[in-house]
């Protein structure tokens, strides 16, 4: 694995699950595979469990950490080709991330959408504009259309919690009061076509994902039908995708509620958090017994660390 953009560089699930499963009964089992190396964290957006996760799981491994928050303590970066830089921009992706290069060993980036420009989002101009310019392993940390990370601790998460070998997973939308980004619903549903469950997504209609990612995937507009007979339930917001970044929809009725996780067969209730409390999910909900968001986020450790092992096991061999 030479970088982690995507749910589609995971070559062998079982395998890297298995991997985690073993890293996380003994974080150390590999604490000199990262033995004088250094990773990089760079933020474009905020973060609590991925930069924490991140952090932790280089540290496991025995790696140097660096973590800049590149709005704030950076340069202003520049991205386009044959830009005339007379503006607010003082620094080139090109030299940048260069110079970033020679520090580090892996870079790690968070950048999120415009959620304006649906052909830029998609291309992942700026953590493709690193890997255009660097030699060493990219790793997304969530970029404009995926978190392959956080799909990665989801698929693990699901792996523990199951009762049965092909379990039913729901994929809920919810309502939000801001415009949010399609990317831990686009790998979420990218690591289900990769497992071995029963998967389906509900939503209001016109509030489809990407359907060149979705076209496998089961879709019902109906929450009710959908939350039937479930054992996973994952809620999550999304802004419209073909009314591009709009919210055409804030259904209060589509929020999860002890009446709704009735339906299911005693369903564990997933988010990627942070979540908003009585807007995605009740408190009732999110406080019960079936609630394994705080088990699903440390799970976000062993995950990275995993995919960390991945890549630097394959830079060695």
């Amino acid at each position: 694995m030479k970088h982690f953009t995507s749910v589609n560089h995971i070559e062998n699930l079982d395998e890297l699950l298995l991997l985690a499963k073993q890293i996380k009964s003994d974080p150390y089992a590999h604490k000199a595979l990262g033995a004088n190396k250094t990773i990089g964290l760079l933020f474009f957006n905020p973060s609590l469990r991925t930069r924490l996760s991140t952090q932790k799981a280089a540290a496991n491994l025995g790696m140097n950490c660096i973590t800049l928050n590149l709005n704030s303590e950076s340069w202003s970066l520049e991205f386009e080709d044959g830009a005339v830089m007379d503006g607010t921009k003082s620094e080139h992706i090109k030299e940048a991330a260069q110079v970033v290069a020679q520090y580090c060993d892996i870079i790690a980036i968070r950048s999120f959408p415009t959620l304006t420009d649906k052909e830029k989002d998609e291309a992942e101009y700026v953590i493709n504009a690193f890997i255009k310019a660097v030699s060493i392993p990219v790793i997304s940390l969530e970029g404009s259309s995926e978190h392959p990370l956080q799909a990665v601790a989801d698929i693990l998460t699901i792996q523990e919690y199951k009762t049965r070998q092909r379990p039913k997973v729901v994929l809920t939308w919810a309502p939000h009061p801001k415009a949010l980004p399609h990317a831990v619903p686009n790998s979420f549903v990218k690591m289900m076509q990769k497992a071995n469950v029963d998967f389906v997504i509900t939503h209001p209609e016109g509030y489809e994902l990407n359907p060149e990612i979705t076209q496998n995937s089961t879709i019902v507009y109906n929450q009710d039908e959908a939350f039937e007979n479930a054992d996973f339930i994952y809620a999550k917001n999304w802004s419209n995708y073909n009314n591009y970044g709009a919210i055409t929809s804030q259904d209060l009725s589509w929020m999860v509620t002890p009446e709704k996780m009735a339906l299911t067969d005693q369903a564990k209730f997933m988010h990627c958090l942070p979540v908003r409390r009585n807007q995605i999910v009740s408190d009732a909900v999110l406080d019960g017994d079936n609630s394994i968001v705080i088990p699903q986020a440390n799970n976000r450790t062993y995950a990275t660390q995993a995919i960390l092992t991945k890549i630097l096991q394959d830079e060695n061999s």
